[in-house]
């Protein structure tokens, strides 16, 4: 194993000349297939066309979609230029898109139709009122000052927007020479994306990643795993987020093998998918596995093909994990990490005993240090000794966007990155998570913050305070439970805070538990208590009847 110095339009490239008629990007329900020259083809015209529309070296553009099959052209077409790739969850209402809008200085976003309960057109019209009255490539926002293109990807038409032939045409017109000329001017560690993660802090930070970043933590993680040309990877991981563009995405991208996509989470197509390609690889945080196991077809399809994958995001109970390793087929590993560090620390490997990867989140990336460091003093702790999980190397993100205060707050003076998490080292030298420093709720894979829901729920009329902690969920690992103290002369049922948070805040932040109280338990310094309020929400659901999820 190595890390290589290449940039990610580099290796689309190897692969292009290497292995042209490969298959790389397949959707089954449409039978959509691109080999790898083909799509690098495709991905060099939708460059140029971004060029034409003022898209250089450093330019930010956003991408706003599930896994559509143009997802990934523009994220290519962007590193190929040099352009930094931004993340946008799919989940996002208004609140969320202006602030990322704002916060990245982005410069075009791509955008479709959106998810159910979710227009991303209608939203952006509504954000950006001057979009309706806008020559294309000419947007002026008072709001957006740097926002200047909206390219809608599909085929439809929408005033003030670009759409994806509209951009393949405009690259016609730029020469091959100034296209090679810039992309000869781009750095494996140059930033090539930025994705937005909440911390215990209120709004996400943008999290920037470099080309030298994820692709060799995807390279790696595919080695881990025993990656050849001859793997089918089954993707229906978003790709908004680094389990789907890195530990699927780069992986493949790195090692040769195909990608078969699925656009939205669905059981039924997963599982068609896996057994009419017959996918090698399937990734999926616990939920998703959960639910394609328990689907009434689930007999009808042969899982035979598979014989690994990931399964992360979330706790991983070992009872599931044997019965995706016995009716799946799968020698399923655990990756350990977080979005600052590419996102790989640990990782169980394939070859693992099925203890080792059910108990543990395995041993660390080579080429990076990962140490157990005591919070209070900051140094190693002994083996069996908990401490925070902590990590070096070249996996660690370039910083914060804008936030150097953020930045230094998470790697120290030594170049520690700082997880928040609590975890063990065994005598074997893998790893258990223990539990968390920050008070982050993690629900299904989605980080949510506690301070950016009190913070969206301090405006809600009757509010007098607001304590957001994470609840216990048998479904998703965690959910979200929200302790109100009421204004006097107001009432406040659960139905209003949910009434309140739609369409304003993504689905998976709106509290599922909602309980008004007189007053927090205190420290004896008046700190409010959040893990006696973990322990009341349980509590209370029991006393009232209301089930846990």
């Amino acid at each position: 194993m190595q890390l290589f110095d290449k940039t990610l339009g580099d290796w689309l490239e190897h692969w292009a000349k290497e292995t042209p008629d490969n298959p790389y990007i397949v959707y089954s329900d449409r039978d959509l297939r691109f080999s790898w020259k083909q799509f690098n083809e495709r991905v060099d015209n939708m460059a140029k066309g971004l060029m034409a529309m003022g898209v250089k070296k450093g330019t930010h553009v956003g991408i706003w979609a599930q896994n559509v099959p143009d997802w990934l052209t523009f994220l290519y077409a962007c590193a190929k230029l040099g352009a930094v790739a931004i993340t946008v969850n799919t989940n996002y209402k208004s609140h969320e898109l202006a602030f990322v809008l704002e916060n990245s200085d982005m410069h075009t976003l791509c955008l479709t139709d959106g998810v159910a309960g979710n227009n991303y057109v209608d939203m952006v019209y509504e954000l950006i009122p001057e979009l309706r009255e806008s020559q294309r490539g000419h947007l002026k926002s008072e709001k957006f000052p740097f926002l200047k293109n909206v390219v809608y990807i599909g085929q439809e038409k929408h005033r003030g927007m670009y759409n994806t032939a509209e951009v393949l045409l405009l690259g016609a017109s730029k020469s091959d020479e100034d296209y090679n000329k810039i992309k000869e001017s781009v750095n494996c560690h140059d930033v090539v994306n930025m994705q937005y993660t909440s911390g215990t802090t209120g709004f996400p930070k943008g999290v920037m990643l470099t080309h030298h970043n994820i692709a060799n933590n995807g390279y790696l993680t595919g080695c881990h795993m025993k990656y050849t040309q001859a793997d089918k990877v089954c993707v229906c991981v978003p790709l908004f987020h680094c389990f789907g563009v890195v530990l699927a995405t780069m992986a493949c991208l790195t090692t040769g093998c195909a990608q078969v996509m699925v656009e939205k989470f669905d059981p039924l197509l997963v599982l068609a998918s896996v057994h009419k390609e017959r996918c090698t690889v399937l990734h999926g945080v616990p939920t998703m596995f959960i639910a394609e196991l328990n689907h009434p077809m689930f007999e009808m399809f042969d899982m035979s093909s598979l014989r690994t994958g990931i399964m992360a995001g979330a706790l991983c109970p070992m009872e599931l994990m044997r019965q995706v390793n016995e009716k799946m087929f799968l020698d399923v590993t655990s990756v350990y990490g977080l979005t600052e560090s590419s996102p790989g620390m640990t990782q169980t490997r394939v070859d693992d005993s099925f203890e080792v990867r059910c108990t543990t989140v395995g041993r660390e990336y080579e080429f990076t240090e990962v140490a157990v460091l005591d919070p209070a003093t900051g140094e190693e702790c002994p083996v069996g000794v908990e401490g925070e999980m902590c990590c070096r190397g070249y996996n660690v993100m370039k910083g914060y966007y804008k936030n150097p205060e953020a930045t230094a707050q998470v790697i120290d003076k030594n170049g520690w990155l700082h997880s928040g998490d609590l975890g063990v080292k065994d005598e074997s030298g893998n790893y258990r998570i223990t539990g968390r420093i920050k008070d982050m709720i993690i629900r299904g894979g989605e980080n949510i913050s506690p301070k950016e829901v009190e913070d969206f729920l301090y405006l809600m009329p009757g509010v007098k305070d607001v304590q957001v902690v994470a609840v216990k969920s048998q479904r998703y690992g965690e959910d979200v439970g929200a302790f109100i103290i009421p204004k006097e002369g107001y009432t406040i049922t659960t139905e209003d805070v949910r009434d309140y948070c739609k369409d304003k805040i993504a689905r998976y932040k709106i509290p599922r538990y909602v309980f008004t109280v007189a007053e927090y338990p205190l420290t004896g310094s008046g700190k409010i208590q959040k893990f006696r309020l973990r322990e009341m929400a349980l509590e209370l659901c029991e006393q009232q009847g209301i089930e846990i999820l």
